[in-house]
């Protein structure tokens, strides 16, 4: 449903973020607690594959950023060192070993990297609007491939990729979307770097699978501001951002404050999805 307003005004754009529309699309009510509601829920404990997955992206945007003669594989253990995140390990052990499986993962994949390839950016915020949205977003590294832009997403998780992710994220096709406005040239190609898997993952859209994946985007954004409208006009929380429990419940920031999320799943500790 639309948001509209006086006669010959123009509908407000649903402002979003990549993943604020995929918190609506996996369940409504973790979208409410993190979007809607102020104050906000206190969160549950840091997760350690959150923070080992910050200190990686940190240190390559910090690797592209040191003189070209200092691009060297080797020059990531310093780097994260540096930018080492401690949070939400089990404890000292636990984290050396967390420690030097990344520096190991950094090591590798930068020899595959060519330090001379200067990208088009890094951390680079890309926005677009259509008639629903407005949606921006970090890319963790845009590169220049012959002149064309290419999505780079890094990823550090234990779990199996592959080229059906890359093509079926949203995420990476809002910010090919996003990048070709913001860069005013063609952007179709999006890339998974899987470090810890040693893999990268690519797909190259067309512009009618570019197309679909916004359509989605668009009834999602529209789906949230229903549901925000409901809100607004008395019915009931639960009923306007109902719970989707499961087993994703387990993972969920906001689980304490969800009896469905409780009775769906048992707490993960916050160190259990860190790769072996």
């Amino acid at each position: 449903m639309e948001q509209l307003g006086f006669a010959g005004m123009p509908t407000r754009l649903f402002s979003c973020t990549p993943s604020k529309l995929a918190a609506f699309a996996e369940c409504p009510r973790r979208y409410r607690m993190t979007y809607v509601d102020r104050p906000q829920p206190p969160r549950g404990a840091p997760w350690a594959h959150n923070a080992l997955g910050a200190t990686v992206h940190n240190v390559l945007r910090a690797w592209w950023l040191l003189p070209r003669e200092k691009r060297t594989p080797e020059a990531s253990r310093k780097l994260l060192n540096d930018a080492w995140i401690s949070d939400g390990y089990r404890d000292a052990e636990q984290q050396a070993a967390a420690k030097e499986r990344a520096v190991g993962w950094l090591e590798d994949y930068l020899r595959t990297v060519d330090p001379d390839a200067e990208p088009f950016g890094l951390e680079r915020t890309v926005a677009m609007r259509t008639e629903r949205l407005a949606v921006s977003g970090r890319i963790d590294r845009l590169d220049d491939r012959n002149g064309e832009p290419v999505v780079v997403d890094y990823k550090t998780g234990r779990g199996a990729l592959s080229e059906d992710d890359a093509a079926g994220s949203q995420a990476l096709a809002l910010y090919a979307l996003a990048a070709a406005k913001t860069l005013r040239r063609p952007c179709r190609r999006v890339e998974l770097h899987h470090l810890s898997a040693g893999e990268v993952y690519s797909h190259v859209h067309t512009p009618e699978r570019l197309e679909r994946h916004l359509r989605r985007a668009e009834q999602t954004a529209a789906d949230a501001v229903e549901a925000e409208s409901k809100l607004s006009a008395g019915a009931p929380v639960d009923e306007a951002f109902p719970p989707d429990p499961g087993p994703k419940c387990g993972w969920c920031d906001f689980r304490r404050h969800c009896p469905e999320g409780q009775a769906a799943a048992p707490p993960k500790d916050p160190w259990a999805a860190l790769p072996s």
